[in-house]
């Protein structure tokens, strides 16, 4: 059980059980490839997923006091107890209408030296300062003089749902996300840096899933953990059926007072990042990142304009890697080992943007836009109409 902080006028705790959500495969809709235990990115060992979750008020927009439907989520590929452990890691973008700060290092030097946070457009740099002054206080780097550093924080928009100009995220929020990150079963849908986001016509959000792979007599995991926040409606597909066609006449999004905006139809984001344990150098972790966009458009993204889309992939193989003074020996896969990686990850994006949409609930945010839940009853109809339906 993740504990999800909902803060309201007054700020309280609540709880939020993921065995009380839905996911994909609750419904039947199938999947190709063997999920891991928890059908999770923290199927990969090590990896530790937190969130700060605020939702608060309702009615008009109200700059600067809401409503607020937003968060911050934030993962640590050896979790919090390693402190200073990098990661070999990569990135890759497939339209660059978003942001995801420190990757430029990343590309340089190799190496993922932080945890991986994710928000909204206009809280990346509350939060980036947040997390630098966690270094500081948690003796991040062990004791080392390190003077530099460039923490990896992500975003997609929430504004049609959220008082985004009001600057809600605060240094505290981001301290709770990281408090929050553990292994084991993690929460999906509204949550996090999630919270406000629209998927393919319908709420969207936060969403994770898992494979099992086989490479000759080694076994390894890939994972995914999306924010999805993408795509037009009508070229949304699950498991090969047009349920966007299908579901035309029901309404996903209604905005009854839209901020003055040139959105299009299709326009959003998506940022995507890929766990494994698979010992992968980083010219093959861009490899991987490259493929995340099959897996997004599967389910029916187009790389709009307007879009965001902005993948990393790390490896926790290889823990003694990083080293500033001493020659290091790595293990690696070979390139050509590589297909069920590339597969896995298709596999696991599909899966992860999909549950993201599944454990959704309806949303009412500013001036009473709603973003709605894609409904299961009819999700479940289109499927079995197709004979899609995994029973």
């Amino acid at each position: 059980m993740k504990n999800i902080i909902l803060v309201f006028t007054i700020l309280f705790a609540s709880f939020q059980s993921y065995g009380q959500q839905s996911r994909a495969r609750d419904l039947g809709i199938p999947f190709t490839g063997m999920p891991g235990a928890l059908n999770a990115i923290t199927d990969v060992t090590g990896v530790e997923v937190g969130y700060s979750t605020i939702i608060s008020g309702k009615g008009e927009n109200n700059v600067g006091k809401g409503p607020i439907r937003t968060g911050v989520t934030a993962i640590f590929p050896r979790g919090k107890a390693k402190k200073f452990s990098p990661v070999y890691a990569n990135w890759y973008s497939l339209n660059g209408n978003g942001e995801m700060t420190g990757t430029t290092w990343i590309t340089e030097s190799g190496f993922l030296e932080t945890p991986i946070m994710i928000t909204n457009t206009n809280s990346v740099g509350v939060v980036r300062d947040a997390v630098l002054k966690w270094y500081v206080d948690t003796d991040w780097y062990n004791g080392e003089d390190w003077w530099y550093t460039y923490p990896v924080v992500a975003e997609t928009y929430d504004g049609f749902l959220n008082d985004i100009y009001g600057f809600h995220v605060k240094e505290e929020h981001v301290l709770e996300a990281i408090e929050d990150a553990s292994s084991g079963e993690i929460a999906e849908g509204n949550v996090g840096g999630g919270t406000g986001m629209m998927c393919l016509g319908y709420k969207g959000g936060t969403g994770t899933a898992s494979r099992i792979i086989k490479v000759k007599d080694s076994t390894y995991t890939v994972a995914a953990l999306v924010q999805s926040n993408f795509g037009a409606k009508r070229n949304l597909s699950i498991a090969g059926v047009p349920v966007g066609l299908e579901l035309e006449e029901h309404q996903g999004i209604d905005y009854k007072a839209p901020p003055q905006s040139r959105r299009e139809e299709g326009d959003g984001s998506i940022i995507v990042v890929i766990a494994t344990d698979a010992p992968l150098l980083p010219h093959q972790l861009k490899k991987v990142a490259q493929r995340i966009p099959l897996g997004v458009g599967i389910v029916g993204g187009r790389g709009s304009n307007g879009s965001g889309d902005i993948f990393i992939a790390f490896s926790t193989a290889n823990e003694q890697a990083f080293n500033r003074d001493e020659t290091t020996t790595v293990t690696t896969m070979p390139n050509d080992r590589l297909m069920p990686v590339f597969e896995a990850t298709v596999q696991v994006v599909e899966e992860a943007i999909i549950n993201a949409m599944v454990a959704a609930e309806d949303m009412e945010g500013i001036n009473g836009n709603k973003a709605y839940a894609i409904p299961h009853d009819l999700l479940i109809k289109a499927m079995k109409k197709y004979n899609r339906l995994k029973e």
